[in-house]
């Protein structure tokens, strides 16, 4: 008897219709999109038509709302889309990311999503799935405000092509501009071009130049480019000028009415030989018991600077006064930086003091603010200073009169010092560079800004001050703005820890080391060199400070409270605290509402924000005239220490010079080097050479870079020994796509 076959075949069994209830259910179990192929698959659609017939019910459940088609083939559930909103980062290599508002998160662009936003535009970005590392990666939704009106640049003609490549490399899209735009300017001058037209998905930014700088390496350059490329206010708004046009350049008897009067108080201002804003005053005495009298004097800019006035509005979108090599943006005007405000010596000025007793252990007994007016005895330097503590008095050049506070002040600034450094404070000596020029402002040389003594005299009495504010808003219902450090994250200990290892060092603590583990490691190393490329090591594992309205502490100071209360001529949470604080003087009870508490958190972060932009300004042209310095010594041999090993090569810096370079592994020689992340160390495969942190090397300058601002060397004992090698696996080759009418770029980009 003939079996009948069961089994139909495959191709020809039919299918019940795909519902939408089916697709919903599978979309609304994922946390990311789907697309229709892997839609198609997991519901048993396979080949075209199947996941043609997938396509048709996802596109009728689009038009119903239920959900997204973030692309052509990728969709989720309507609700699951997340989006943010944020500031683009942009790339020197094309892609880039979005630093999301409320979570800080980044959210990774890819190259074709950046083609239509620039470098610091404002966006809403939408999250459209992980990658095997779980970086998240977004897709554009659209614009909400350009961060770029106008680019400084490079301008370039190349067969009747006008552009301007940007300075920030990270505006990865170079600048079109129509002939009759180019302002007269000529092939490589710096120009600052305005945006007519920002870019799309398929065509690139057009502007017109609005401004021809100059040559690139006109003298002064350096600063022209960082106060546009970071949009750094530079000049005073009509109202401002209008507003100072009424101050005085004296102060009158009735500001000085109802102050305290300390003109007889040997207050004496300690600042830099080519300071010329002077902000600060001390005195010290001492009292019974081993105590001290600490007077703090600051000047009082709240009495000039009105709230919400046009300077008071000027001041908060300036935040700080941005100082550059020979060069200063101030925050206020001049008439106030360098004349009301400026506690010169033999003139009253009005001041708001800090007022303390300090005990025989460091402590701050009691503190007490008020007004008052003033008289400083003395415009000294650190220098002078630093030979009177020393015991040098003819080298100070400093009254007599003055001898006696002087060296109650630095008596009292050890025993401040003592004790934060018996609470662990993280003590950081790491020196500034600084940049020396001629008459004719050409760069003579690069060196560290040398602290002495009297730098930490003036630190620990700043400190004090700065301490005694906090606690006096702390205490209050005032709405308080605070200097606040957060703790280490634990990838960044962890790093640190990896970096110490290599010295053989520790750093206690467990998963969260407190700043006394930080301070007890540095306190292990003697050696000076190592000393340094250690305390580097662990500054660059600290999180940035910030101002806030929330008091959480400074972790590196190891304060629980702590603010900003002695620069209000240059910074400008400083003078909010003055304000606060004055308001307090006269009424203790204040109790300050919400919209207060949010008006001073703005500020907050507005003036973490101008922190973080002066920053970066000042370092970048700083960088530049170094480039500038060693670009005149290409091909000579000089000294240095590697202070860093990477995978990519050695970061040394000179000894003859404060600057620092890398050595590339690809000039290393022939051998192949492989990079040990454990000890930190380059180690020949072949030849078995070994550079770690700490190694003299000898060097020769081989190539600068300006626009990178980049300094190459090159090792003078490299021998060309050959080896033979086998075969290694080529990197992936990275291939961009580039839009209809997106211009590639020029030999000008860097």
């Amino acid at each position: 008897m003939k079996k009948k076959n069961k089994t139909k075949n495959k191709s020809t069994r039919k299918h019940k219709r795909l519902s939408t209830s089916i697709v919903l259910k599978y979309l609304s179990q994922r946390r990311e999109p789907a697309n229709t192929k892997a839609i198609a698959e997991t519901l048993g659609r396979v080949g075209k038509e199947g996941r043609q017939e997938t396509f048709e019910i996802l596109e009728q459940l689009r038009d119903e709302g239920k959900v997204s088609q973030l692309s052509k083939h990728r969709w989720a559930m309507k609700h699951a889309i997340q989006e943010h909103r944020g500031r683009v980062v942009g790339h020197v290599d094309g892609h880039g990311y979005v630093l999301t508002d409320e979570t800080r998160e980044k959210v990774f662009l890819r190259s074709h999503e950046m083609r239509e936003v620039l470098h610091n535009d404002i966006v809403n970005v939408r999250i459209v799935g992980r990658d095997r590392r779980h970086k998240l990666f977004g897709q554009i939704v659209d614009v909400i405000e350009r961060g770029n009106l106008e680019v400084v640049g490079r301008y370039y003609n190349e067969n009747n092509l006008h552009f301007v490549v940007p300075d920030d490399q990270r505006i990865g899209q170079d600048i079109f501009v129509l002939p009759e735009h180019t302002a007269g300017a000529e092939t490589g001058q710096v120009v600052s071009v305005k945006i007519t037209k920002h870019p799309t998905k398929h065509f690139q930014p057009v502007g017109e130049i609005v401004d021809v700088l100059g040559d690139y390496l006109a003298p002064g350059m350096e600063i022209e480019i960082a106060i546009r490329k970071h949009q750094l206010p530079y000049e005073w708004p009509e109202a401002v000028v209008r507003q100072i046009d009424g101050f005085s350049e004296t102060v009158s008897e009735a500001d000085k009415r109802g102050r305290t009067d300390i003109r007889d108080l040997p207050l004496v201002t300690i600042d830099g030989e080519d300071a010329r804003d002077f902000d600060d005053a001390v005195y010290c005495e001492p009292l019974n018991d081993g105590k001290h009298r600490l007077v703090v004097a600051i000047a009082d800019v709240s009495s000039y600077v009105k709230e919400h006035s046009p300077l008071d509005l000027e001041a908060w979108q300036r935040g700080t006064s941005v100082y550059f090599p020979n060069n200063v943006i101030p925050m206020l005007p001049e008439i106030l930086s360098n004349g009301l405000c400026s506690l010169k010596p033999e003139v009253d000025r009005l001041c708001f003091v800090c007022d303390m007793v300090v005990d025989r252990e460091g402590e701050i007994e009691s503190y007490d603010f008020y007004q008052a007016v003033m008289h400083s005895h003395a415009r000294l330097t650190y220098t002078q200073v630093a030979a009177l503590v020393a015991g040098d008095a003819t080298e100070s050049s400093i009254a007599p009169a003055l001898h006696a506070p002087i060296k109650a002040l630095y008596a009292l600034s050890k025993r401040l010092g003592a004790r934060r450094r018996a609470i662990g404070t993280i003590e950081f000596e790491i020196p500034e560079p600084i940049i020396i020029f001629d008459d004719e402002r050409k760069i003579e040389r690069v060196e560290a800004r040398e602290r002495n003594d009297a730098h930490r005299l003036i630190e620990e009495c700043m400190l004090a001050a700065n301490i005694c504010a906090s606690l006096m808003l702390n205490d209050s219902n005032a709405a308080g703005i605070y200097r606040v450090h957060d703790a280490p994250d634990e990838d960044k200990i962890a790093d640190a820890r990896t970096f110490l290892r290599q010295f053989k060092l520790l750093l206690p603590g467990g998963d969260t080391p407190g700043p006394q583990d930080f301070s007890k490691v540095m306190k292990e190393v003697d050696d000076p060199l190592t000393a340094k490329i250690v305390q580097t090591a662990l500054l660059r594992s600290m999180k940035q400070a910030r101002y806030d309205v929330e008091n959480n502490g400074h972790f590196a100071l190891n304060f629980d409270s702590y603010t900003h209360f002695t620069s209000p001529i240059r910074r400008y949470p400083d003078l909010l605290v003055h304000r606060q604080i004055r308001r307090l003087l006269t009424d203790p009870e204040l109790q300050d509402s919400d919209e207060k508490f949010i008006e001073v958190e703005k500020t907050a972060e507005q003036a973490s924000s101008t922190e973080r932009r002066a920053e970066a300004a000042t370092r970048e042209a700083v960088q530049w005239l170094k480039c500038e310095f060693m670009s005149h010594k290409i091909g000579e041999k000089l000294h240095g220490v590697v202070s860093s090993v990477t995978e990519f090569g050695l970061f040394v810096e000179l000894e003859e010079f404060y600057v620092d370079g890398l050595v590339h592994i690809t000039s290393l020689g022939q051998d192949y080097y492989r990079f040990d992340s454990e000890t930190r160390r380059l180690i020949g495969e072949h030849s078995g050479r070994v550079y770690t942190t700490g190694d003299r090397l000898e060097v020769q300058v081989a190539r600068v870079d300006m626009d990178q601002g980049r300094i190459d060397f090159a090792l003078t004992d490299i021998k060309n020994e050959k080896f033979r090698r086998g075969k290694r696996s080529k990197s992936n080759q990275q291939v961009s796509g580039h839009g209809k009418h997106h211009h590639k770029g020029s030999k000008h980009r860097r």
